[in-house]
C-alpha cells in the first residue's frame, strides 16, 4: 500500500508563501492599549457568536482559548435549541469567559443585527450560519466598526462573494481586522510542504487533484410544525441556495490548497455531476467532477463524492515535473516524493515539527493582529477560493466550459431578497406536488 491511500484514511488573497509566512509572523504575546470593544480598562475582547451549529461554537471555544482575556457577550442563530445546546457545551470549559444572559441570547433571522450591536464598535464577531447568510452579515458587521471572523464558504453566488470582496476593502479603510476559515492556510505543517514545492523540490507543479469522496451528506427528514424555510436552513448543505453545492462548500479547502501550491488562479473549468444513488428531496448531486486550466495551461481536476460504499479519500494530490506530493485538507502528514510512486523509498520531506492545530491557529493569528493593532485581512483571497468553486459548479451543472471573467459577470442571486427572510417567508426554491426539488441538469440549466 502505498502513503496516498494510508493517508486516505486520515483524515491571505495571499499572493505568495512570502506574504503568508509574514501574516503567520504576527503572533505575538502581550497585553494591547485599551481601545473600542474592549469592556473597561481590561482589555477583554467582547465576542458575538451568530450561528451556533458544530463549527460555530468550535469557534467560539478557539476565540476564548487565545491570548489575552475575552468574553463571550452575545450569541444567535435561527433555531432556539441550537442556541442552547452551544451555550451548554461551552459552559463547560469556559464558563468563567460566558457572559450571555437571557436578554443577549437571540433567536430568529434578524438576531445578528442585535448580536453585534451588542458587542459594539471594536468587538469581534463569529460569523458560522450556513454560506448564503455570510455577505448580509459581514456588511453588518464592517459598517458597525466590528471585527469579523468568516467561516467558508464566503457566500453561495457571484453576488454575494462580490459583496463580501467589497466589504472586505471597506473593512481595511477602517482598520478592520477580517479572518476567512480556510484553516488549512495555518496548518505549519501543510504550509512548509507548500513552501518546500515553491522552492523547486519537485521541479515545477504541472498536475493536481482536489478529492472528497467519502459517505452520503447528511439529511433531516422534516420535523412536525417546522416551516419549510426552518426544514432547508436545517439541512442547508443540501440546498444550493444556502450551501453553493458540495462542490463548493465541501471541496473549498482542497481547492484553494491546490490554487495555492500552484500559486495561482483558474481561469477556466468545465466538468460534470449529477444524481446517480441519491433519492433525497433535496437538490444535491452526489457526484461532481471538475477540471480547471491555470493561466499556464495546466490543470487542476477536482472530484467529489458522497455515495456509500465507494472508494474514498480526502486530500491532494500534486504532480512536478521532478516529483509529486501527498498534502490538503484531510492528510494531517504531508508527504514530498521524488517520483509518482508515493511509496517509502521514494520520499524526500515530511513535517518533524511541533503539532500543529490549525483551527486555534487561525485564531491565535486573528486576535494577535486586533490586540497588537496589526493589518490583517483575508478576504479577498477567501472571495477567490469562493468563485472558484462557484465557477466549477457552474461547470458541472450546465455542461459547458466556462471563463473566470464570464463567471464574474454573473449578476444571478440564488436567494434575492434574504435579508427580509423570516421563519415563515417562501424560501427561493420548493417543491412540487410531489415533493421534489428543482434540480440543475447539465446540457440545460443556466450558468447561476
Amino acid at each position: 500500500m502505498n502513503l496516498q491511500d494510508k493517508n486516505s484514511q486520515r483524515f491571505s488573497f495571499l499572493t505568495s508563501r512570502r506574504e503568508f509566512l509574514k501574516t503567520s509572523a504576527t503572533v505575538v504575546a502581550g497585553a494591547a492599549l485599551a481601545r473600542p470593544g474592549y469592556t473597561a480598562e481590561d482589555n477583554t475582547l467582547k465576542i458575538a457568536l451568530v450561528g451556533c451549529g458544530g463549527r460555530g461554537t468550535g469557534a467560539a471555544a478557539q476565540a476564548m482559548s487565545t491570548s489575552g482575556p475575552t468574553k463571550l457577550w452575545a450569541m444567535a442563530d435561527v433555531f432556539e435549541h441550537r442556541l442552547a445546546a452551544s451555550y451548554k457545551g461551552l459552559s463547560g470549559k469556559h464558563a468563567k469567559q460566558m457572559e450571555v444572559p437571557a436578554e443577549r441570547q437571540f433567536i430568529g433571522f434578524d438576531g445578528y443585527k442585535k448580536a453585534i450591536d451588542s458587542i459594539g464598535k471594536g468587538g469581534v464577531v463569529l460569523l458560522t450560519t450556513p454560506p448564503a447568510f455570510r455577505p448580509l452579515h459581514v456588511e453588518y458587521a464592517v459598517s458597525k466598526g466590528v471585527h469579523v471572523f468568516m467561516e467558508k464558504s464566503f457566500g453561495s453566488d457571484v453576488p454575494g462573494a462580490l459583496r463580501i470582496k467589497k466589504a472586505g476593502e471597506e473593512a481595511s479603510r477602517k482598520n478592520l481586522k477580517v479572518a476567512g476559515g480556510l484553516m488549512s492556510r495555518h496548518y505549519k505543517p501543510l504550509a512548509e510542504a507548500v513552501e518546500n514545492i515553491h522552492k523547486g523540490l519537485i521541479g515545477d507543479v504541472v498536475t493536481a487533484w482536489a478529492y472528497r469522496e467519502h459517505g452520503p451528506v447528511g439529511y433531516h427528514p422534516r420535523k412536525p410544525g417546522v416551516t419549510e424555510m426552518g426544514h432547508q436552513v436545517a439541512n442547508y448543505s443540501a440546498f444550493t441556495w444556502l450551501n453553493g453545492t458540495f462542490l463548493l462548500d465541501w471541496l473549498i479547502h482542497n481547492l484553494d490548497i491546490c490554487c495555492w501550491v500552484k500559486d495561482a488562479w483558474p481561469v477556466s473549468c468545465q466538468g460534470m455531476g449529477g444524481r446517480q444513488v441519491r433519492t433525497d428531496a433535496d437538490q444535491l448531486f452526489d457526484h461532481y467532477a471538475a477540471e480547471y486550466t491555470f493561466p499556464d495551461g495546466t490543470r487542476l481536476f477536482a472530484q467529489g463524492r458522497h455515495q456509500a460504499k465507494c472508494w474514498g479519500f480526502f486530500g491532494d494530490i500534486i504532480h512536478g515535473t521532478k516529483g509529486s506530493a501527498v498534502l490538503g485538507e484531510g492528510i494531517s502528514h504531508p508527504r514530498i516524493f521524488k517520483t509518482f510512486n508515493q511509496t517509502a523509498e521514494n520520499q524526500v520531506w515530511e513535517y518533524k515539527g511541533e503539532p500543529c492545530n490549525h483551527y486555534q491557529v487561525e485564531h491565535d493569528l486573528f486576535f494577535s493582529a486586533i490586540r497588537n493593532d496589526k493589518p490583517y485581512n483575508e478576504a479577498d483571497r477567501c472571495v477567490k477560493a469562493t468563485l472558484v468553486g462557484i465557477m466549477g459548479r457552474m461547470a458541472c451543472e450546465t455542461g459547458q466550459l466556462i471563463k473566470w471573467d464570464d463567471m464574474l459577470a454573473c449578476t444571478t442571486e440564488l436567494a434575492p431578497g434574504l435579508e427580509n427572510f423570516t421563519m415563515d417567508s417562501k424560501p427561493p426554491v420548493v417543491p412540487d406536488e410531489k415533493g421534489n426539488y428543482p434540480v440543475a441538469m447539465p446540457g440545460r440549466s443556466a450558468a447561476a
